[in-house]
């Protein structure tokens, strides 16, 4: 058989690239790359709210693992690379909707436990519950799953455990849980006379207080008593009593009995409220439930809008799939109750229920930047105790 040599090119043969194909190229790489370990591996976010104080701070910027609980394939693959709701600094959607897919979790290497910082998908940004959900959350806009806002809380209960909350403290399965080291809780602060707010309370990290008004408060005081509602952490609140013009401090806690409006789950026959809640059940894949009205109004939503399900409705504290009333129901995948760690100003899953499994993004990790939005001083901006923080 005759053969033929080939004789390559010389370099100087070969076409070079252009410095602008060379720039595109590295562009294009680097988004790629990007776009790769941000699904795959971790992501960073940043704190807007106070509802984790005193654990997390507004201006805290952290990395979330998603490699924990494995990442999830995208729902929607029409979408601006490295963007989430928005193109950047405008309310320009990132995304198109006309392709939806599949969701598929990746293996992990653990599940999520009681009491990990967890970011998630807010689930009542489902175009049928945000009418529901506004009152508490007014600026809802409806996104497919993986595009819903990102929300981070700690998880209280997982699938399966039955959580209830007593004066403020959270059992689950009957046992009193651990609270988080820098939980922040409402006190009232009693004192003999007026206080230099800026020297006691912001000395001492405590930016969320006010007057006590009896109006509001008016199981926690008598007599006209003078004092402050304060928000922060028992280590401080214990500090507080140290002042000589401080005469007394009181957790404030909701009585029992006491119905809070807004609260999950909208259910006339309960009278739940923030600090006393449940006893309920978290729904656990496999799970089989009796639909009598109680059930319809604390799941009813989780089988109708995140379980996977097609034409089911809530009519009359009943629930029908093509006009057939249901009986009973087995979940099909796990869910969770989130709560933050600034339990008196957090909305939180007390408010709109249960995270489905597939709206879990990953495990908040660690602080690698803080930034205080409201310094004392150009030097005070950046927190420099809070970096590398791990979160607990």
């Amino acid at each position: 058989m005759h053969l033929t040599e080939v004789h390559q090119k010389s370099e100087h043969q070969r076409l070079k690239k252009s410095p602008f194909r060379e720039w595109v190229d590295s562009i294009l790489f680097a988004v790629i790359a990007a776009a790769l370990i941000r699904w795959l591996f971790f992501s960073a976010f940043v704190i807007p709210t106070p509802s984790m104080e005193n654990s997390l701070l507004v201006g805290d910027y952290l990395f979330v693992s998603r490699l924990h609980y494995g990442s999830s394939t995208p729902v929607t693959p029409l979408q601006v690379p490295l963007t989430h709701q928005t193109i950047w600094g405008t309310k320009i959607p990132s995304y198109l909707d006309w392709i939806k897919l599949p969701s598929f979790r990746l293996p992990g290497f653990t599940d999520v436990k009681n009491g990990d910082v967890v970011v998630f998908n807010l689930p009542v940004e489902h175009p049928d519950a945000i009418s529901k959900y506004s009152n508490v959350l007014p600026d809802l806009h409806p996104h497919p799953v993986d595009l819903r806002s990102n929300y981070i809380k700690r998880c209280v209960a997982i699938a399966g455990d039955k959580l209830e909350i007593k004066s403020g403290k959270v059992y689950v399965n009957g046992q009193l849980q651990p609270e988080p080291v820098r939980m922040q809780n409402e006190y009232f602060v009693s004192v003999s006379t007026a206080v230099n707010e800026e020297n006691v309370f912001h000395k001492n990290g405590i930016a969320d207080y006010s007057q006590f008004t009896e109006t509001f408060y008016d199981t926690i005081a008598a007599n006209d008593e003078f004092g402050y509602i304060v928000k922060t952490t028992s280590t401080l609140a214990e500090k507080l009593k140290s002042y000589d013009f401080v005469k007394r401090i009181e957790p404030v806690f909701l009585s029992k009995g006491l119905k809070e409006p807004f609260l999950f789950p909208e259910y006339a026959a309960i009278d739940w409220n923030k600090d006393n809640y449940g006893p309920l059940v978290v729904p656990k894949e496999g799970m089989k439930i009796s639909l009598n009205e109680a059930n319809v109004a604390l799941y009813g939503e989780a089988i109708k809008n995140y379980d996977g399900n097609e034409n089911i409705k809530i009519e009359n504290g009943h629930l029908t799939q093509e006009g057939k009333a249901l009986t009973s129901y087995t979940f099909k995948q796990d869910y969770y109750f989130m709560m933050g760690d600034n339990r008196h100003d957090s909305a939180d899953s007390r408010y709109w229920g249960f995270v489905p499994k597939d709206h879990i993004v990953g495990k908040a990790v660690f602080v690698w930047m803080s930034i205080d939005p409201n310094p004392t001083s150009f030097i005070n901006k950046i927190r420099w105790d809070r970096i590398f923080r791990i979160i607990k």
